[in-house]
């Protein structure tokens, strides 16, 4: 059964102002601002996707200024769209909220109900099991098809674990990794230069990539958030190259890989 809070949130009401007070300016902007009266789910929709991946860059920097203003924005997406279908009578912000919350209630059993559920396994083997009972035909259904390919991968795999199906052990996995690259490296001998099948090599390197995935996954590490930290590290480290050999009388282009490596090497050390 669901326990009391452990203490009051005493700064609840001003919390309740401040999301009155962004519903009443959205009202506002929506009546009165040219553009905003323009707007619809499709038009806002590739500013959403912006204004995410701007909060994700925020997050990996863990600049708490920047989350705050993301979130904000964020946040003005989910009134706006509120805002939009309320005005075709589908669907208000008062039914977004409460649907949230039903759905939690009803996918968090061990919180709300007589469930025992002592870990984080068991909490996701629960919530795919009651997917499934209230209507999704297919764990994988919950994987939305928009989904960049890495973050897909993920998700599909975290899926598939919450009913079993999964490798027991890492060492299992890593053993697939090298099953995968051996393979890939069959449809792809780097020494060789013969024409290669490029379907068959992208459909290999595609599986040696899935199996990289999952064992990220197995030693607690997110992949997408890894590749995001080696970009900005490259980024850091390629302008730190055109920087300082801009400041020797070097071009871009006319140096050679040596004298490039120079700077890289030191960009590696800072």
């Amino acid at each position: 059964m669901k326990k009391p809070l452990s203490a009051p949130d005493t700064n609840r009401p001003a919390k309740l102002q401040a999301f009155d007070r962004l519903l009443t300016v959205m009202d506002e902007l929506r009546e009165n601002c040219p553009w905003d009266k323009k707007q619809t789910l499709e038009s806002l929709r590739h500013l959403t996707i912006e204004e995410t991946y701007e909060l994700s860059d925020a997050i990996l920097e863990n600049d708490l200024t920047e989350i705050k203003k993301e979130l904000g924005d964020i946040m003005l997406h989910l009134v706006f769209y509120a805002r939009i279908a309320s005005e075709q009578k589908a669907f208000d912000v008062a039914d977004v909220l409460n649907s949230i919350c039903e759905k939690l209630i009803e996918r968090h059993p061990h919180v709300y109900g007589d469930v025992v559920a002592n870990d984080e396994e068991a909490v996701k083997t629960n919530w795919e099991k009651i997917k499934l009972r209230t209507g999704n035909k297919s764990v994988l259904q919950g994987v939305p098809g928009g989904l960049p390919p890495l973050v897909k991968a993920i998700r599909i795999q975290d899926k598939a674990r919450g009913v079993g199906f999964d490798w027991e052990r890492k060492e299992q996995v890593w053993e697939k990794v090298e099953e995968e690259m051996q393979e890939f490296k069959n449809e792809f001998n780097a020494t060789s230069n013969e024409a290669i099948d490029k379907e068959k090599a992208m459909a290999e390197f595609g599986d040696l990539l899935f199996s990289l995935v999952n064992y990220a996954r197995f030693i607690n590490i997110d992949p997408e958030e890894a590749l995001e930290r080696t970009n900005k590290k490259f980024i850091k480290r390629f302008q730190y190259l055109e920087t300082e050999s801009a400041k020797d009388g070097k071009k871009m282009g006319e140096m050679t890989l040596a004298e490039m490596d120079e700077y890289w090497n030191r960009a590696k050390s800072l």
